[in-house]
């Protein structure tokens, strides 16, 4: 038995409403994000879908699991893609998450997931209108999007029945690794001592070569816990909600300081990609560069509920 499509969503169901989000390194003292707006065709359609069916997106949607099943099933043996021969691949994980959100007219899907716990680098929503079942809706979407069913670049799978439609949110997770605590201080030490062994254009300041920089216990503590509060209460400033500045923190750290600047920085995932997030923005460069610094300190922090780490690099005399 064919699959009972809606007239409209047969003529749009080759057509994927889908989002993406890119995120920028912050290197001053607000963080920094840039989202690509879903396409303004992609936006009309999914006006189109909801004014065609009012209850194709109910306020109330249920998981469906057995087609996310179906899905995994027909990468494990997918015979045939849009006529030619196709290779399997890997099965989706299949995240509750991906089945609990409500995809509307205009929904940004990656801020949507975050917002719900499960940042993502990709995601898009497939939908099909009209299937009485989970079995009719995997046929048309193997009709209609083998391809992404397909798709290498992804690693999860969520399942939404909505009303007679269907939504199948897939997505790839972002990224989890930490690095290693223990390694922070030396691969930032080497990479900032890099950056101050040759001449540097800091915006329009030039600045020459500086000595190499050393680490300095308290000065990572007092790093540390700048990154632990901003993580902890997703607060992005030098300053701190009860006044304390770098050098209120390095003086409670026990380091006794003649000239001291610091550096901040959220959503690198390793030493190098903060150190050069700082290198490109003129006053973070400034205080790399900065010969007048002797030491210096660093640390991160992850905020638990969405992975953010936040980092602070502190110099000192």
């Amino acid at each position: 038995m064919g699959s009972r499509v809606a007239p409209l969503a047969r003529l749009l169901k080759h057509r994927a409403i889908y989002g993406k989000i890119a995120l920028y390194p912050a290197i001053s003292t607000m963080f920094t994000s840039s989202f690509i707006n879903i396409a303004q065709r992609t936006t009309l359609l999914a006006g189109l879908l909801l004014s065609a069916s009012a209850s194709a997106l109910p306020t109330q949607a249920r998981h469906a699991p057995d087609l996310a099943t179906l899905i995994n099933a027909y990468r494990a043996a997918p015979g045939r893609c849009a006529g030619v021969p196709a290779t399997p691949v890997p099965p989706l994980a299949v995240e509750a998450a991906l089945s609990q959100i409500r995809i509307v007219s205009g929904t940004f899907l990656e801020p949507a997931l975050e917002n719900a716990g499960y940042p993502v680098e990709h995601a898009e929503a497939l939908f099909i209108s009209g299937a009485a079942d989970a079995a009719e809706a995997m046929q048309a979407l193997r009709e209609g999007y083998c391809a992404r069913l397909l798709g290498t670049d992804i690693a999860a799978v969520g399942t939404i029945r909505a009303g007679d439609g269907w939504h199948v949110v897939l997505a790839r997770p972002e990224r989890r690794e930490l690095p290693a605590p223990e390694s922070i201080g030396e691969a930032t030490l080497a990479a900032v001592n890099a950056a101050r062994a040759a001449p540097r254009q800091c915006g329009e300041r030039q600045f020459a070569a500086a000595p190499p920089l050393r680490l300095n216990r308290a000065l990572d503590a007092a790093a540390l816990s700048h990154s632990q509060y901003m993580a902890q209460v997703r607060y992005f400033s030098h300053k701190q909600k009860n006044g304390s500045v770098v050098g209120d923190r390095a003086l409670r750290a026990g380091y006794r300081w003649r000239t001291i600047g610091e550096n901040i920085a959220s959503g690198q995932r390793t030493a190098q990609e903060a150190v050069q997030g700082w290198l490109d923005s003129p006053g973070h460069c400034a205080n790399i560069m900065n010969a007048a610094f002797v030491e210096m300190g660093v640390g991160y922090a992850v905020n638990p509920a969405r992975g953010t780490l936040y980092w602070t690099q502190v110099l000192a005399r």
